[in-house]
């Protein structure tokens, strides 16, 4: 039985089942995980939901910046919505409704003790250790999967509180975790996020680090599989692996398959490219 954690797909399903053909992916033996951003922006974010969700307990899925986009659409919320998004054909499907309980139940973060990893679609803080990161995820999921649906999707967005506090309430406690799990890249050696510098490292502030670099981070002995950083591409560095190489942008879409007593060994699929970087 193989396992294999898959990058940002972003609706390019098309790139998806090339990548599965290369890693002759066999449904009935193997696993595979998705490090978030399912849709968006790629022509085909209703296939790929079908097809993961189909997957049922042979798929491990966190939620990224996208789906959780597609959710607050789903409520009403449009703060945000691009003009180039691909989320229309999701919310006028048949089976809307399905696809969004389904897409709502899935997790921030998800930590396998078999194989000693875990993964989250952007970041973790660096004053969370691993326990207090599962912990905050639950918060949020439990507020997506209750009756606070709608009020959090409509609250979701903005860029406040930067940093954490255990006496965080409410709607800013959820951003903040939500930003996180969903949008880090950098921040500073005391966990001020800052949303707003997407470049790869190199040209941030001086007094930045990519999110995993922080000296003294809480989780720098845990292994940590991440997405949505496609400028950075594939890479690896302080016991964690970016997984999403840009395949939306004309890079790659990789796959990395994880393994019990051997490193990672990751596989990757030349993409056309949908949108311009």
């Amino acid at each position: 039985m193989a396992l294999y954690a898959i990058g940002d797909v972003q609706g390019c399903y098309r790139e998806l089942m090339q990548l599965l053909k290369e890693i002759k992916y066999n449904p009935d033996r193997d696993t595979l995980w998705f490090a978030g951003d399912l849709v968006n922006r790629g022509p085909d974010s209703l296939k790929t939901l079908r097809f993961v969700m189909k997957l049922g307990d042979g798929a491990r899925v966190v939620l990224g910046n996208h789906d959780l986009h597609l959710l607050a659409m789903s409520q009403g919320n449009m703060k945000h919505a691009e003009k180039d998004h691909t989320l229309g054909e999701v919310l006028k499907a048949k089976d809307r409704d399905e696809l969004l309980e389904w897409l709502r139940h899935r997790p921030l973060m998800y930590h396998c003790d078999d194989r000693g990893y875990s993964m989250v679609h952007a970041g973790l803080p660096p004053q969370w250790d691993l326990a207090t990161a599962l912990q905050r995820a639950a918060e949020v999921e439990a507020a997506l999967r209750g009756d606070g649906f709608r009020d959090l999707c409509l609250q979701m967005y903005g860029n406040e509180p930067r940093r954490w506090s255990d006496d965080l309430q409410k709607m800013e406690r959820y951003r903040f975790i939500i930003n996180c799990f969903t949008r880090l890249r950098f921040c500073d050696s005391q966990g001020n996020l800052a949303l707003k510098e997407k470049r790869s490292p190199g040209h941030q502030a001086s007094d930045l680090y990519p999110w995993f670099a922080v000296p003294g981070r809480a989780t720098r002995k845990d292994r940590i599989l991440f997405g949505h950083w496609s400028t950075l591409g594939y890479y690896t560095s302080d016991n964690c692996w970016c997984l999403d190489s840009g395949c939306l942008w004309g890079g790659k879409l990789t796959a990395l398959q994880v393994r019990r007593e051997k490193p990672p060994r990751p596989v990757q699929i030349n993409c056309s490219g949908y949108k311009k970087p």
